[in-house]
C-alpha cells in the first residue's frame, strides 16, 4: 500500500483547507519564520540520508552528470511550463477576486506550490524509496512539512491549494508503483546511494527554502535516474581496476 503517498496527499489537503480558513490571520513574519523551520528540517532529512552512502564517487558522479543534462534539456522549465498548464483549470474553480494578492501573484504563488508539491525532489525520491524499500518515514516526514507549507501558501491563495492533492496523488502514485518494479534489479549498495542522491536534492531544497541559494532542484531530478545504474558500474567496472 502507498501508505507514504497517501498521508503525504492528506496533509496537503488538509492543510490547504486549514490554510483556507485561516486566511490572512498569521502575520507574515510568522510564517516566514516557519518557513525557515521548515528549510532547516529538509537539510536535515538530507544529511540523515547521505550519512549511509556506499560510493561516493558513483553518487557524486550522477549527481555533476544528471544535474548537466537537466540543465541541457532545461528540464526546470519544461517542469514550470507543465505547472502552469496545471495551474490554469485549478484556478478556473478557485479564482482569485476575492483574495488580496493580484491575478499576477496568484498565477507565480499557484505554480511554485504546484512544482514544490508534485515535482520535487524530495516527493520523488521519496515515493521511489517507498516503493522500492517499503520505508514510508521520507514521505511521513515530508507530510508534515507540506501540512504546514500548504496551511500558509493557503492564507493568501486559499482553498485552491488544497486541489493539488489530486495532480500529486497521480504523480507519486505513479512513482511509488513503477519502483516495486525496479526494486528487484537492485542491490543493498545501490539503495543506499539511491537515499544518498536523494538526500543532496533535500539539503538543495532546504537551501531554497530558506533563501540561501537558489539549487536548480527541478534539473537536478536526473541523477536520480542515473545513481544506481552509476553505482553498479563503479562496483562492477571501476573498483576492479583500483
Amino acid at each position: 500500500m502507498p501508505t507514504g503517498v497517501l498521508i503525504n496527499t492528506g496533509a496537503i489537503l488538509f492543510g490547504g483547507l486549514l490554510g483556507g480558513l485561516l486566511g490572512n490571520r498569521l502575520s507574515e513574519e510568522f510564517k516566514n519564520n516557519l518557513t525557515m523551520i521548515f528549510g532547516v528540517c529538509s537539510m536535515g532529512m538530507g544529511i540523515y540520508a547521505i550519512a549511509p552512502m556506499q560510493y561516493m564517487p558513483a553518487v557524486i558522479f550522477a549527481l555533476v552528470i544528471g544535474t548537466g543534462l537537466g540543465l541541457a534539456f532545461r528540464l526546470g522549465d519544461k517542469i514550470n511550463r507543465g505547472a502552469i498548464l496545471m495551474q490554469r483549470p485549478i484556478a478556473k474553480l478557485f479564482p482569485s477576486e476575492h483574495l488580496t494578492i493580484d491575478e499576477d501573484e496568484f498565477v507565480r504563488s499557484l505554480v511554485t506550490i504546484i512544482v514544490l508539491f508534485c515535482a520535487s525532489g524530495t516527493g520523488i525520491y521519496g515515493s521511489l524509496d517507498a516503493g522500492m524499500t517499503g520505508d514510508h518515514s521520507i514521505l511521513i516526514s515530508k507530510s508534515i512539512l507540506d501540512f504546514f507549507t500548504a496551511a500558509i501558501f493557503a492564507c493568501n491563495l486559499g482553498f485552491v491549494v488544497s486541489v493539488i492533492a489530486v495532480p500529486q496523488l497521480l504523480i507519486f502514485g505513479t512513482l511509488f508503483y513503477t519502483a516495486t518494479v525496479i526494486f528487484p534489479l537492485t542491490t543493498p549498495e545501490m539503495i543506499l546511494d539511491f537515499k544518498a542522491c536523494g538526500g543532496f536534492l533535500m539539503l538543495a531544497t532546504g537551501f531554497r527554502m530558506i533563501q540561501v541559494k537558489m539549487f536548480p532542484t527541478a534539473d537536478m531530478i536526473p541523477a536520480m535516474i542515473l545513481v544506481m545504474p552509476f553505482s553498479w558500474l563503479w562496483v562492477n567496472w571501476i573498483t576492479p581496476f583500483l
